[in-house]
């Protein structure tokens, strides 16, 4: 007598879909849908959120299904109401320096110069034997030696943004620091090297903040201030004070930090970063089991 196979045998397996998942399927529905032919792709066209279109000349691209299209709507509404009011505050501003034409990233880690005081230099007068006093300690021909002890530091902006120009002189890189809270605000304020860093990387920076945190007497004068009117959802933002202009010319190293990253492109971006998932984020805790049946401005001066 012929063996009957089980049922559990002929029904289909789960896929769990993970942030790596999602990032494949907002990829795929960003391009033009050339396959990689990996493990990836397996799984999304076992789990029916992808499909291989074959044209006649034999070119394969990929598709996402409507079932593909809601997964990463579900994503981007549960990363959206994952935001934290610090998050949510930020990226309504980003919205508004990429609609006056900047280009703005977030999360970067730049290293910048604190000034510190200069080292005290040892002598003979000092108590130390006249051959171990420093033959420049009296040279003033000597600034190495004098020079103040430049400490670098990692700097962590919340918003770091230039004009979109091809002119250097016309740059004007700014930094936006985002707080959502009067003690986030006052514990910013207490660290003088963290300003200093801020300030060494752009020519003006900004506090944003709702209003009614602080006044702007407790802000240092050089900054200047944002502060948001109403809720973050339908607020309106006012320039309380205008940051003190400095001259800044962004070292190489910086440059090369920003190559590396990728700025914001719409008003919607800021969130992708913190979808479930997609572009990378870390997977949510609902992590569900699918059955298998994803304008520049112009130069101006």
């Amino acid at each position: 007598m012929t063996a009957q196979p089980s049922p559990a045998s002929d029904s289909p397996h789960s896929i769990t879909v993970t942030r790596f998942h999602r990032t494949r399927l907002m990829q795929i529905w960003r391009s033009a849908g050339w396959p990689c032919k990996d493990g990836l792709e397996v799984d999304l066209l076992a789990a029916g959120l992808i499909q291989l279109h074959r044209a006649p000349d034999g070119c394969e691209t990929l598709r996402l299904t409507d079932q593909g299209i809601r997964t990463l709507a579900q994503a981007r509404q549960r990363g959206v109401r994952a935001l934290s009011l610090h998050d949510r505050l930020g990226q309504k501003f980003a919205s508004q320096l990429l609609a006056s034409g900047r280009i703005v990233w977030t999360e970067l880690s730049l290293r910048a110069v604190v000034d510190t005081q200069p080292p005290p230099v040892p002598t003979a007068a000092d108590g130390l034997p006249a051959a171990l006093a420093p033959l420049w300690a009296d040279d003033e021909q000597a600034p190495a030696a004098r020079v103040a002890a430049n400490v670098w530091r990692m700097a962590r902006p919340d918003l770091f943004s230039v004009r979109n120009t091809s002119v250097p002189a016309y740059l004007q890189p700014m930094v936006h620091e985002v707080k959502a809270s009067r003690a986030d605000l006052l514990s910013d304020l207490r660290h003088d090297a963290k300003r200093q860093a801020y300030q060494w990387l752009c020519e003006e920076c900004y506090y944003v903040f709702p209003a009614g945190i602080a006044e702007p007497e407790e802000i240092p004068e050089h900054f200047g201030i944002w502060v948001l009117h109403g809720s973050v959802d339908n607020g309106r933002f006012e320039l309380l004070r205008p940051a003190r202009h400095s001259s800044c010319t962004l070292p190489f190293a910086v440059w090369m930090a920003l190559c590396k990253a990728t700025p914001l492109r719409s008003e919607d971006e800021p969130a992708q970063a913190h979808l479930g998932g997609i572009e990378g984020a870390a997977p949510g805790p609902d992590e569900a089991p699918v059955a298998t049946p994803a304008t520049s401005a112009p130069d101006a001066p």
